[in-house]
């Protein structure tokens, strides 16, 4: 399931995170990637030893989790920081699927859902679309800033090579309390009608079975 969210960020918060990564310090993203990615990924990133990082970590991470739409399609249970990257002219992300686990260890989580939030608008660079493989053919998103992406972490992708300007986004990712997608896109969709019944009729008996159904939907398929 792909769900695209907009206004993640406001457009304060977007002058505000662009302003502190004009100011921060790069370095190849290579270094953060698995063993197959690094034959493919040539970006950079924001070093996690930056100072500005928990700010926009705060900024981000906090706007996006507190995000309904977020909340109902990715049932979140753990939750990562963000990384931060920057695509140059020339500069781009071969085929990859996301690892299965990341984090230090004592801190590892499985990547269920990833997510990609853009910090800048799709006129400000040629080229940097992110692709996503699905059964219905590949997609293509280059969204507008502030807005996101999310999808299944096992789900091929990539991101083409930038030949003008500069693409800034922040990644991030999640272990989802339903670890299967299709169970996900069930439940998203279900709450979508339930939602929409408990404006037009919430004293109904169906609107009182949909959200019975789904709660305990929830209940039984729910990992934590």
């Amino acid at each position: 399931m792909l769900i695209t969210i907009p206004n993640v960020l406001n457009p304060n918060q977007l002058k505000r995170v662009r302003g502190m990564l004009d100011q921060s310090q790069f370095i190849d993203g290579k270094l953060s990637a698995g063993k197959h990615a690094q034959r493919v990924k040539n970006n950079d990133e924001l070093s996690q030893n930056d100072r500005a990082l928990n700010e926009l970590n705060n900024i981000v991470m906090g706007s996006l989790v507190n995000h309904p739409e977020y909340k109902n399609a990715a049932f979140p249970h753990r939750i990562a920081t963000a990384f931060f990257a920057r695509y140059g002219k020339g500069q781009a992300y071969g085929n990859h699927i996301d690892d299965p686990i990341m984090g230090p260890p004592g801190g590892s989580y499985r990547t269920d859902v990833s997510i990609t939030v853009f910090l800048n608008e799709p006129d400000d660079y040629e080229g940097g679309e992110l692709s996503i493989n699905t059964s219905f053919g590949t997609q293509k998103f280059k969204l507008a800033a502030g807005s996101a992406i999310m999808y299944p972490s096992g789900t091929l992708h990539h991101v083409a090579e930038v030949t003008k300007g500069e693409r800034l986004v922040a990644v991030t990712w999640c272990q989802s309390m339903i670890r299967d997608p299709a169970k996900r896109e069930l439940l998203y969709n279900l709450n979508q009608a339930r939602e929409s019944l408990m404006k037009s009729s919430p004293e109904s008996d169906e609107t009182a079975q949909i959200d019975t159904t789904y709660i305990n939907l929830v209940r039984m398929w729910a990992e934590i």
